[in-house]
């Protein structure tokens, strides 16, 4: 294919760091056996930190952000797949080592192009994207070191961004019993009718000094990293998993080896970029199955094109943003 398209693509050279709308060509996309015409991908915080410079997220350059994608395939060397069918990727090096999805049209590597399962859309798979990926990846990680919903209930932090209101969703689909923790109290009743069944205000927390504190929780999914972590770690139940997936509120971890060696909690660490395909596709069948969240449209809060980008990365590395963004190529 040798039809111009458009990119929002990032440089990094001797005139600085920038990034914007180009015109680009197929063959200048990175290698790959499957060629994607997009039509949808999303906006993740690690997308804003790429897309203005402010994180060291991509290893060369230029290239195009977005680490998810999803569309159709156009041309295949692959025989498992064929023009026309529909396909999603996330993380796998997109907009890290290979151009993402911020653009018309993406080249993708045949071994981590997963086909669109049945009962997702494409619009449905990306309002998902790493943020629901990521989700679903920490529930699993619990479920594989034993967390079962008759321990107790599940704590999610950092509960009105993208990952957090899909934790709690998926939770409650899993028949767990999710809590929230946010810095929004005027989002209760949104979270709420999410499944969550508890919200606790961040400015309400106080942790205590203890190693050991009493304890309220049978698990976490942790967004937020820093202190909020350390904090949680004294208060999860014995043999409880804490899954850290995020750093909002730093990347230092103050605690002790108490709540690990007296109450032998687990803190499970979530990479999605780079899960093994096997994991990747049961994850993806459960999200589309006895996992999928209810009323992902809720949850879609902003649909953008390429020309809102910028205006959508400040938003959200300035705390702003509230639940996931779609961007809409096609």
């Amino acid at each position: 294919m040798n039809t111009s398209f458009r990119a929002f693509r990032i440089h990094n050279d001797d005139q600085g760091y920038r990034a914007g709308i180009e015109e680009m060509r197929a063959d200048e996309l990175s290698p790959g056996d499957v060629l994607v015409k997009l039509a949808y991908s999303s906006v993740n915080y690690k997308d804003a930190l790429a897309g203005t410079g402010k994180g060291k997220i991509l290893r060369r350059y230029p290239m195009n952000g977005g680490i998810d994608a999803a569309g159709y395939v156009a041309e295949s060397r692959d025989p498992a797949f064929k023009e026309g069918d529909a396909v999603l990727c996330t993380g796998c090096g997109l907009s890290e080592t290979r151009d993402g999805g911020y653009a018309e049209y993406v080249r993708l590597e045949s071994k981590w192009t997963i086909p669109l399962p049945t009962g997702l859309s494409l619009r449905e798979s990306m309002i998902l994207g790493t943020a629901g990926f990521t989700a679903a990846l920490s529930l699993y990680r619990m479920q594989q070191n034993g967390q079962t919903p008759d321990q107790g209930p599940i704590v999610v932090t950092g509960a009105t961004g993208g990952v957090g209101m899909l934790a709690i969703n998926i939770l409650s689909r899993a028949g767990y019993t999710p809590h929230a923790i946010t810095g929004k109290a005027d989002q209760f009743d949104f979270l709420i009718d999410l499944g969550a069944e508890q919200c606790i205000a961040r400015k309400d927390l106080y942790w205590g000094q203890r190693p050991l504190e009493s304890a309220h929780w049978a698990g976490a999914i942790d967004n937020v990293g820093g202190d909020m972590l350390a904090g949680l770690t004294r208060v999860i139940h014995p043999y409880g998993n804490i899954a850290i997936c995020g750093n909002a509120g730093g990347i230092d971890l103050a605690t002790t080896v108490m709540p690990f060696i007296i109450r032998g909690v687990s803190l499970l660490g979530i990479a999605s970029a780079g899960t093994p395909r096997n994991q990747r596709d049961a994850i993806w069948a459960h999200l589309a199955d006895d996992w999928k969240p209810r009323g992902l449209d809720k949850i879609a809060t902003k649909e953008v094109v390429f020309d809102e980008l910028p205006s959508v990365f400040e938003q959200m590395l300035a705390g702003a943003s509230f639940g996931r963004t779609l961007l809409r190529i096609g």
